[in-house]
């Protein structure tokens, strides 16, 4: 949180209700919008991050193209991102597959980093 005098603003690193931690990684919920000019990380969109990705919604068309843009924005391998809720829908939940399992705090930390850095 930033700090004004004694009030505190909330920033991005405050506004990450989009992830959680699981046994088997890290469960990012997102918010797609396809068909947009560009792939670009938005914000948020209520409590799921907003990601736009020019690809139409047809046969998988948008997942696929979340899934590469997303994996390219962490810079992690495209086989550990799955989508595991919302094929067919603009809500998706994403399992980010951890290499330590339960995923450690460090490697959650450096996640929630990044991503705070991306939502800016």
């Amino acid at each position: 949180m930033a700090r004004i005098g004694t009030a505190k603003i909330p920033g991005p690193m405050d506004q990450m209700e989009f992830m959680r931690q699981t046994p088997k990684g890290i469960v990012l919920q997102v918010f797609i919008q396809p068909r947009a000019s560009k792939d670009m990380i938005v914000g948020l969109h209520g409590d799921r991050l907003k990601i736009k990705v020019a690809a139409p919604p047809v046969e998988g068309e948008a997942n696929n193209r979340c899934i590469q843009f997303l994996a390219k924005c962490l810079a992690v391998p495209r086989s550990t991102l799955e989508i595991i809720t919302g094929h067919n829908s603009r809500n998706k939940s994403l399992l980010l597959k951890s290499r330590e399992t339960p995923p450690s705090a460090e490697e959650y930390r450096r996640l929630k980093l990044k991503l705070g850095r991306l939502i800016k």
